[in-house]
């Protein structure tokens, strides 16, 4: 991926927010493809063989070089509810459960750097090997799921690490947890959080991280569900989270056609 993007000067303080979203606009672009018009990574969703800028925009693509898939729109929606939270002062670290490449994680923990937080972390929690097979019997809704077979969706966590590395972002700030989400989900050490950035494709992978961290996550936090409108599971996971709970689920807000996030009520 060519661009003009200087990934050197990530992890700098900038507090000029008028330079900062300058800054971080060319970041997205950057780690989406978006600017260097990447091409679709084969077995992409939308059986596409050239860059539609679009579809890129909404993350209905795969980028072939890109750290991430999710798109400018839904990449942007995470960085403006850290800054809000920031701003807000809504206490807690930040997990995104479902990373890829880790491009989304790495502009969380860039942004954090711009904005001179220091105690806050970055919990970059996926099984860094893929999907899991789908257990019909306790997750009727995952019967159809062929996600796991999915070579592309497993990225090491080798990879994604020096992914962070080159960003100068590979700090104490970031803590990385492997493994299946109904194992790793129970271990957060993070008591209190602020941001859930759920992207697990599933509803195993999208209840798991509700079920456990919902009660840690502030008043006036934020949940956001990258396949909301896209994928079934997830938008059923949500529904049956909340019914289980006896509390009515937040109002979900779109970011596209595909994620929507929500606010814990304060």
């Amino acid at each position: 991926m060519t661009t003009e993007f200087d990934v050197a000067a990530v992890g700098q303080p900038i507090d000029d927010p008028e330079r900062r979203a300058e800054f971080f606009d060319a970041m997205e672009d950057f780690l989406t493809g978006y600017s260097a018009a990447d091409p679709p990574l084969p077995g992409s969703p939308l059986p596409i063989t050239e860059y539609n800028a679009d579809y890129r925009d909404e993350g209905l693509d795969w980028p072939a070089t890109g750290l991430t898939m999710v798109g400018r729109r839904r990449l942007r929606n995470f960085r403006f509810l850290i800054e809000q939270v920031v701003r807000d002062d809504i206490p807690g670290d930040i997990i995104e459960t479902g990373v890829w490449r880790g491009g989304a994680s790495i502009l969380a923990r860039a942004v954090l750097a711009a904005l001179r937080v220091t105690d806050r972390t970055i919990i970059v929690a996926d099984s860094f090997d893929g999907l899991p097979p789908p257990d019909p019997e306790k997750w009727p809704a995952d019967s159809r799921s062929t996600l796991y077979k999915l070579d592309a969706l497993a990225v090491s966590l080798e990879q994604v690490q020096a992914n962070f590395a080159r960003f100068g972002l590979l700090d104490d700030q970031v803590v990385f947890l492997k493994g299946w989400f109904r194992d790793t989900m129970p271990q957060v050490q993070s008591p209190i959080l602020a941001i859930m950035r759920l992207d697990g494709d599933m509803y195993e992978s999208t209840i798991d991280p509700l079920v456990h961290l919902y009660d840690r996550l502030s008043p006036g936090g934020w949940v956001i569900v990258d396949d909301y409108y896209l994928l079934q599971g997830c938008s059923g996971a949500v529904t049956d989270f909340f019914e289980m709970r006896g509390i009515d689920a937040p109002p979900m807000q779109a970011i596209d056609r595909v994620g929507g996030f929500f606010q814990k009520p304060a």
